[in-house]
């Protein structure tokens, strides 16, 4: 049985649990970093006089970087490894998030949110393909989602310290914090994160058989006297990008798979970048707001749990097409909401619940489609494509809502996007009953 086979289908050891712990207190942080122009956003709006357009840029800007993140900087990870991306990612996170506190224009936070973006999205995809590759078959989509729990928690933690944090300190005392928790992850990943034994089974870089005995002993699992071979089916051939161009079948389930993430990101983002400036639009009080941002999140952590969950046991694909009928259903209602009562916070939760489901479940799956050789690079252009609906999502709605649109309607427009994306999951391949590469 090769090394990466016992990881796929022995019992996971306390040593991969932790390591999948250290990715979603990392993605926990990606939570509160990607939504705090949400959660600032009608105090920028008041401080700066800021138009619906102009907050929709500030929404959007960081997801540009994410995209460039995800694009230009992920694949390196399946080429010089996962944990060092992680750590230059994280080094970029903290310096943009410590920098947007003390911009004086909206330009100079642009750009802060577009550096802060560069990090999350070149670290996201190796957390997810780290998470996947410590874990055992078993036991991958519950890890997967568990990992993309740890957003929801933070920006429900991140939403809480901001309402309070704004009405003591103002709006860049949220920056200054979530700047200093990211600087903290970096020593943090640095002595906890490990590197995949996929990778160094399958580069093989200098030093790779200390690496992966060292990685064995931590798994208490039996070290080899010599290095494994590498896979005799991809012994050879390239990596990366160059893999899924190499291969006709990977390019089509990449662009399958970047269809359905920008669907779904387009709804994504549109209910949890405007729904705290939404809800302040209707009447409602920022903190209210802030509150209904948290709701949303709340719901988001019980959805992604409880999908991991039932995933193990059902077929994930039918359950994530499920998952997005039922999130367009709840923004069909949303729409008509005016006042901040029991039903909205019911109604709130459950749009949580159903949306986090849904994009979780694609995280869940998609590592599923790609082979070791080409899967952070699978995961990147699918991620990094997808976020072009993130990127969007507040600009077109941002503008909507400055040509006088009703809620309504906005609520329509963004819920249509995840019935195209149902039908795009249902007629994904997956791979995860065959071996790994």
């Amino acid at each position: 049985m090769s090394l990466t086979s016992q990881i796929d289908h022995k019992p996971m050891s306390r040593y991969q649990v932790a390591a999948i712990i250290v990715c979603t207190i990392i993605n926990m942080m990606d939570g509160f970093d990607v939504l705090v122009v949400a959660f600032t956003a009608p105090s920028l709006a008041a401080e700066w006089k800021l138009s619906a357009t102009a907050i929709g840029a500030l929404l959007s800007a960081g997801l540009v970087g994410m995209i460039l993140g995800s694009l230009a900087l992920g694949p390196l990870a399946d080429r010089y490894g996962r944990r060092p991306l992680v750590l230059a990612c994280l080094v970029l996170i903290s310096l943009g998030m410590l920098a947007s506190a003390v911009t004086q224009t909206v330009s100079q936070l642009m750009w802060m949110r577009v550096i802060t973006g560069l990090g999350i999205g070149g670290m996201l995809p190796s957390l997810n393909t780290i998470v996947a590759e410590f874990s055992s078959l078993r036991r991958r989509s519950f890890a997967i989602s568990f990992l993309q729990a740890g957003y929801p928690v933070g920006a429900t933690l991140g939403g809480i310290i901001a309402a309070v944090l704004i009405a003591e300190l103002g709006w860049r005392s949220v920056y200054a914090l979530a700047g200093l928790a990211s600087s903290l992850l970096i020593f943090v990943a640095w002595r906890r994160l490990p590197e995949s034994l996929d990778y160094l089974v399958t580069r093989q870089p200098p030093g790779a058989l200390d690496r992966i005995n060292r990685l064995l002993r931590n798994m208490g699992r039996p070290q080899v006297a010599a290095m494994p071979p590498r896979p005799t089916a991809h012994a050879g051939e390239k990596a990366g990008y160059a893999a899924l161009l190499a291969a006709p079948g990977l390019m089509t389930t990449a662009a399958l798979l970047c269809v359905a993430f920008f669907m779904v990101m387009l709804s994504f983002y549109f209910v949890l970048s405007w729904t705290p400036k939404i809800l302040v639009d209707t009447g409602m009080s920022i903190s209210q707001g802030i509150s209904g941002g948290v709701l949303l999140n709340i719901g988001g952590i019980v959805g992604s749990i409880l999908l991991g969950y039932v995933s193990v046991r059902l077929d994930i694909k039918k359950l994530i097409a499920v998952y997005m009928l039922i999130t367009a259903a709840l923004m069909a209602l949303f729409a008509n909401v005016t006042t901040f009562n029991t039903g909205l916070m019911a109604l709130t939760l459950a749009l949580g619940f159903f949306i986090f489901g849904s994009i979780v479940g694609l995280y869940a799956l998609a590592p599923h489609l790609f082979p070791a050789r080409c899967r952070s690079s699978g995961l990147s252009i699918a991620i990094g494509i997808g976020r072009l609906g993130g990127v969007s999502s507040p600009l077109l709605a941002g503008y909507l809502l400055d040509h006088s649109w009703v809620q309504q309607n906005i609520f329509t427009v963004f819920a249509a996007p995840l019935l195209l994306s149902a039908m795009v999951v249902l007629g994904l391949t997956s791979r995860r009953r065959q071996p790994r590469s």
